[in-house]
């Protein structure tokens, strides 16, 4: 309504006050969220009347009170009706919004909607955190300089915003997967509220292969979360995890997934390529469907990450190919791959990757320092203490 984050903060802000303040004493309303919208509609409009720049603020005056006559908390604000079921979901369609570039709109939603910090969407986006406060900064000046109209898009406009949708929620997933700086490995409410938000998409638009991708993807990591760390909360590689104590609900429906999307990719002329999000989720299904460490077809995954390249080139794409790579031909083809891939020299885990495989290779000397770096890089204390530990083995050697 305001196209102003601040001043739309702030609102909300007064209206969480005003809450705490009434509803000991009056009850909760039948519809909260209708009265703290409410409220924060009519807090917006008394702060923009008090405002000295009240002359630049008349036109979002006018709209605000045209939207819906001045009302009492208590009264439902007069939303309209929209296809998207969900709160949050439909607040990340609408905060994706296209006059945006694509990474500030993705930063946007992961700060005000992800449950991510300013760190943590840095993280995401291997920047520092004084650039990604910087790309908030000028986000929020254009939404307000532009008056960018925040508005749920209709049924027909949604697929335009639907990239930058998946994006923000496999990052929240991902955030959630390996906590940037928490005590604990993982952050379960935020996979957890990803894979949530994935299946009612899935359910709104049924017809999106890379949507039931996503889903499938999520579904395949997570269910390994219960043996990515052991009774004393030290970090479990992928190789020595317990795979009879993997989710297998979880599997089953990630492969569902994955066949529903080829289904859709199947029709209705052709067969069309399948996207970056089903990619890995058949990178992660190769891993799930394998019964041991030993057993994983890692021909097929270097093939998949090849098709990933092809279609979404990075150099964490790069990364992760390399290292599978390495498991099918040697570590030291896999180093000769990584040593060519550039702009990840602030990335923890390409470190931690290069140290892995001059271990592997024997060159310890070398793996000591890269395991150094790394440590300088991690930020999470359960990784910290796994990289130490390899950097004091490789050391002794």
């Amino acid at each position: 309504m305001l196209g102003d984050f601040d001043l739309a903060e702030e609102a909300v802000q007064d209206a969480f006050v005003i809450a705490l303040e009434r509803w000991p004493e009056h009850g909760i309303p039948d519809n909260p969220g209708a009265w703290i919208t409410t409220t924060a509609r009519n807090r917006a409009i008394d702060r923009i009347r008090r405002a000295k720049r009240l002359a630049e603020k008349t036109d979002v005056l006018r709209r605000l009170e045209e939207l819906e006559p001045r009302a009492e908390p208590g009264a439902e604000a007069g939303l309209e009706r929209d296809p998207i079921p969900d709160d949050r979901l439909r607040l990340i369609f609408t905060c994706c919004h296209p006059a945006l570039a694509s990474e500030a709109r993705i930063a946007l939603t992961l700060r005000t909607l992800g449950g991510l910090s300013t760190p943590e969407v840095a993280r995401a986006f291997l920047v520092s955190e004084s650039t990604m406060a910087q790309r908030l900064v000028r986000a929020k000046r254009k939404i307000r300089a532009a008056r960018i109209r925040y508005e749920v898009p209709s049924a027909e406009r949604m697929p335009e915003r639907l990239p930058s949708v998946l994006a923000a929620l496999y990052l929240i997933f991902n955030e959630g997967y390996l906590a940037t700086s928490e005590e604990g490995l993982i952050r379960g409410e935020l996979s957890t509220e990803a894979i949530r938000l994935a299946r009612l998409l899935t359910d709104l638009m049924p017809g999106e292969p890379e949507v039931a991708g996503l889903q499938a993807l999520m579904l395949l990591h997570d269910s390994r979360r219960d043996t990515r760390v052991d009774a004393d909360g030290s970090l479990v590689l992928l190789s020595d995890q317990d795979r009879d104590a993997w989710d297998g609900a979880e599997i089953a429906a990630g492969l569902e997934l994955i066949e529903r999307a080829h289904r859709l990719l199947r029709r209705p002329r052709g067969i069309a390529a399948p996207g970056p999000y089903l990619l890995q989720a058949l990178i992660a299904a190769e891993h799930a469907k394998a019964t041991s460490a030993d057993d994983t077809d890692w021909a097929r995954i270097s093939m998949l990450y090849d098709r990933l390249w092809a279609v979404s080139p990075s150099p964490v794409v790069a990364l992760n190919r390399a290292a599978a790579v390495a498991m099918r031909d040697g570590p030291e083809v896999g180093l000769e791959l990584i040593d060519g891939i550039e702009g990840l020299d602030g990335y923890e885990p390409f470190h931690a990757a290069r140290a892995d495989l001059l271990r592997r290779a024997g060159r310890h000397e070398e793996a000591e320092g890269a395991y150094s770096r790394a440590l300088e890089l991690a930020t999470n204390p359960v990784e910290r203490r796994f990289l130490e530990r390899r950097r004091q083995e490789v050391a002794g050697r």
